[in-house]
């Protein structure tokens, strides 16, 4: 992403008046920025041709608010796929708004964006504390999710139905762009309803958003799978565990299980292209040299190979499946060459993103719906509450979804990548 073109400007929806019922020694203030880049010669270069450094707005309670907690609502939804820590910010937004602010009122609105379109009639749930203590101990979420749009100009009716002031929308790029939708709804009507994002992807790919929830968890659960792909494959003569893990455009969770587990021999990620050929060659060496091998590829990796199309309820582009694909041209490879392999097949993509948070996740969820409830008690809206360089950030909607993170093939972590596994840098 190009530095001249980063607007981290945060909408606001009016002036904070309000005294904060929150009681802290210490306060952030408009002043307080965190750099957008970390490296010192970025920032040098960053002078040369712009007025000032890049930097975000540091999230954090301020001493002031803009709503007076005793006569709003807020709501909550959740959207897209399922992922660890989804009942975790719950339950951190449920008890912040609750115990922190004094908001009494708090709508759990059910199956994503379906729950606020009149359409479907989806009573919302009345989210308390004693109702959300220990969800935080299940997977999933307890509010249901969906995939797909709803008419903007619906959802908000809903809103102002209920006399919600603040709308969490918990979830990923599609989610964000229908919280924008619902945001710029709500200022054309002239009501001041503050719309905050909170990023859940698994596979860790929204712009200027370090880390996601969940990813930890993922890449930590994903060592199961990798563990006895690699007992199969050690425990047979040619063994070759393969094992898809999540990532439709970007291969974070496979390259950060590669490096978890040294014992991976191939990563196959999205963002860097290999043939057919040339990988089934290079397993070939593999094979005839050492007696075994672990593969770990991305579902997004390999496309070009793939005879896909269409699209899912959110507009997502349909993948083929590259872990079958591989699965059945290995073996097809390995008759052709008379070379014989014993292979197991591992996909345990719904079983990681099923899971619980662990405890790493647990935290980074609690501080991400504390963050995202004092950003929207002081009016900010059209916002994604994220982390960044050891920091929590506000970050506009706009530039969260101007482009997916993905990995770089020239960066750090796919230089890591192909150092432990000593796959060849090129499989062409």
């Amino acid at each position: 992403m190009g530095t001249a073109a980063i607007d981290t400007t945060i909408e606001r929806l009016g002036s904070c008046t309000t005294p904060t019922p929150l009681s802290r020694n210490e306060y952030i203030t408009d002043n307080h920025r965190v750099l957008f880049h970390i490296d010192l010669q970025e920032n040098i270069h960053c002078t040369d041709s712009v007025p000032q450094l890049p930097s975000f707005e540091a999230a954090g309670p301020r001493d002031t608010i803009c709503f007076d907690p005793a006569t709003i609502a807020c709501g909550i939804v959740t959207c897209g796929g399922l992922c660890p820590g989804l009942n975790d910010v719950i339950r951190a937004v449920v008890m912040s708004l609750f115990h922190h602010y004094g908001v009494k009122e708090i709508y759990g609105f059910r199956f994503g964006y379906e729950g606020l379109s009149s359409k479907h009639n989806h009573t919302p749930l009345e989210l308390l504390p004693e109702n959300v203590n220990d969800i935080h101990n299940d997977g999933g979420t307890i509010l249901g999710s969906s995939r797909g749009p709803q008419d903007p100009s619906d959802m908000v009716d809903t809103l102002e139905k209920f006399n919600v002031k603040i709308l969490f929308t918990i979830g990923g790029d599609g989610t964000l762009r229908g919280a924008q939708k619902i945001a710029q709804e709500a200022q054309r009507r002239g009501n001041d309803i503050a719309v905050i994002g909170i990023p859940k992807t698994i596979d860790n790919d929204i712009s200027c958003i370090d880390q996601s929830f969940g990813f930890v968890t993922a890449v930590t659960e994903a060592h199961n799978a990798i563990y006895s792909a690699n007992m199969e494959a050690e425990g047979a003569r040619n063994g070759i565990g393969l094992v898809k893990l999540m990532g439709r455009d970007s291969g974070f969770i496979a390259a950060f299980a590669t490096l978890a587990n040294s014992e991976i021999n191939y990563c196959l990620v999205p963002e860097v292209p290999f043939t057919l050929d040339g990988f089934l060659q290079a397993l070939k060496r593999r094979i005839e040299k050492r007696g075994h091998a672990v593969i770990v590829v991305a579902e997004g990796a390999g496309q070009e190979l793939l005879a896909s199309g269409g699209s899912d309820a959110s507009g997502n582009v349909l993948h083929g499946d590259i872990g079958i694909f591989l699965r059945d041209q290995i073996k097809a490879f390995s008759k052709k060459e008379n070379l014989e392999i014993n292979l197991k097949y591992i996909d345990p993509s719904y079983t990681i993103r099923s899971m619980p948070a662990n405890s790493y996740d647990s935290v980074q969820c609690l501080l991400l719906g504390h963050n995202a409830v004092h950003a929207g008690m002081t009016g900010r809206t059209n916002m994604v509450v994220g982390y960044w360089k050891g920091r929590h950030i506000h970050v506009p909607i706009s530039l969260a979804v101007a482009e997916r993170k993905k990995i770089d093939p020239n960066g750090w972590l796919w230089s890591a990548v192909q150092e432990s596994t000593g796959q060849p840098r090129k499989m062409i």
